[in-house]
């Protein structure tokens, strides 16, 4: 640029003019290197191009009463009164050695070599960018998962292309897969697969199946699945029923048990049944003594049971002699018996027949209770002439113990006994009322 000062009405007015060309210009690459721009001449000694004085070269190249003024590149014309200040003629730098190589290359002996822009760091690739050298030039390469917009590389958002099964998860310059629950990554790290959680540790306390995705827990017979569905808990299933079990259910870990009370088995699952002690020999009844059965239990009663004024005839039988003032009044004969019935047993029910052994001709025969029933809990029912029913008339709570004796009296007018057309026998019935009702 060139200052130029003109005082006009004594104003000093400086005006800047744009040079069309630098001041010193180096040699062209034309063959001949002598070739300068507009307002220049090559200048053989110095080997640059210098200015031309276009106000001492063209004639009268100002009119009137302007007056010339020379500048690099040009002239101007300005008022005769008007001064110019030339600026300071900046030095002179030397050439550049002339590159005769295109762009990307550099002179090697008589041929042109590539220039590795990347090795001399003579490239703009940004830092997070990779120099890569290639014939007569470079490029800047993003980072894998990166995309360069502009000189900028920008993170490439990977979920957006559904790379993933279930969930996509970008980070910055990669991405990865996510599973659901239940599920692992498969080989690819992309795919999902189901995770057998039985095979890894589940919590089920006892029975684990796996299914797509989750688990279930389950239980063996006998118990449940616990709120937390993992943890098997026992049923007590004699909580939920009394019929279980004839006797008592015992709850156990996944089961249940019954049992019996003393003097009963255990007869399938949960049935009791009466353990015959005279039969098994789990008895302690002496030589004199006989062994009755009764439920639950057994009782020793004495092979002799007559009383005076009876003797015994035979086993169980007793008599009272006709000869024996004492014996008027009794029944002739008495024989003993032994039963055994529950306890609760429903009523009416029939328990016990009574049978004639030996009837006279033309007798007749009634049945009674003799004694033993203070309390009415029996009755007779009467079948025939030679024959009754001895009935439960009340329900009864054992363990209880009634003897009743049951008397047959005959009327035969055909037989005088002891003055008397009227004569009775007894059967002595021990009733054992079990504390059960099996």
């Amino acid at each position: 640029m060139q200052g130029i000062c003109v005082p006009i009405l004594c104003v000093c007015i400086c005006v800047t003019v744009l040079l069309r060309s630098a001041i010193s210009q180096p040699r062209s690459e034309s063959d001949t290197y002598t070739e300068c721009t507009d307002g220049y001449h090559w200048d053989p000694q110095t080997e640059h191009c210098k200015d031309i004085n276009e106000c001492e070269t063209i004639p009268d190249a100002c009119k009137g009463e302007m007056k010339c003024f020379n500048h690099y590149g040009g002239y101007l014309c300005l008022p005769r009164s008007a001064s110019l200040i030339p600026a300071p003629e900046p030095p002179i730098t030397p050439a550049e050695p002339l590159n005769p190589c295109p762009l990307g290359y550099e002179p090697q002996g008589n041929s042109c070599v590539d220039i590795d822009e990347c090795e001399r760091h003579e490239h703009d690739c940004q830092p997070s960018q990779e120099c890569i050298n290639s014939v007569g030039a470079f490029t800047c390469q993003c980072p894998d998962g990166y995309r360069k917009v502009g000189t900028e590389c920008v993170d490439i958002d990977e979920c957006r292309y559904r790379y993933c099964q279930h969930r996509c998860v970008n980070v910055p310059g990669s991405f990865s897969c996510q599973c659901e629950p239940g599920f692992q990554l498969a080989g690819n790290n992309r795919s999902c697969i189901d995770v057998n959680e039985c095979e890894m540790g589940a919590p089920c306390s006892q029975r684990c199946y796996n299914t797509y995705g989750t688990f279930l827990c389950r239980c063996d017979q006998g118990y449940e699945l616990g709120p937390d569905g993992f943890e098997c808990k026992d049923i007590d299933e004699c909580s939920y029923s009394s019929y279980l079990c004839q006797y008592q259910c015992v709850n156990e870990p996944g089961k249940f048990s019954c049992v019996c009370p003393e003097g009963y088995r255990l007869l399938g699952t949960r049935m009791c049944q009466d353990i015959n002690e005279c039969e098994t020999g789990e008895h302690e009844c002496t030589e004199t003594q006989n062994c009755v059965n009764i439920h639950g239990r057994y009782q020793c009663v004495d092979k002799n049971s007559c009383q005076e004024p009876y003797i015994q005839v035979s086993d169980n039988r007793c008599v009272c002699p006709v000869n024996n003032p004492a014996c008027r009044e009794l029944p002739f004969s008495i024989v003993h018996r032994y039963m055994s019935i529950t306890s609760e047993r429903s009523v009416p029910s029939d328990i016990f027949q009574i049978q004639a052994t030996s009837v006279s001709a033309r007798a007749y025969n009634t049945f009674r209770i003799r004694s033993g029933d203070e309390n009415g809990d029996f009755y007779i029912r009467q079948i025939n002439n030679i024959s009754a029913m001895l009935v439960l008339a009340r329900a009864v709570s054992g363990p209880r113990e009634y003897t009743l004796d049951l008397e047959m009296v005959s009327i035969n007018p055909l037989v005088n006994y002891q003055n008397n057309y009227q004569t009775s026998s007894a059967l002595r019935l021990s009733i054992y009322v079990g504390p059960y009702t099996f």
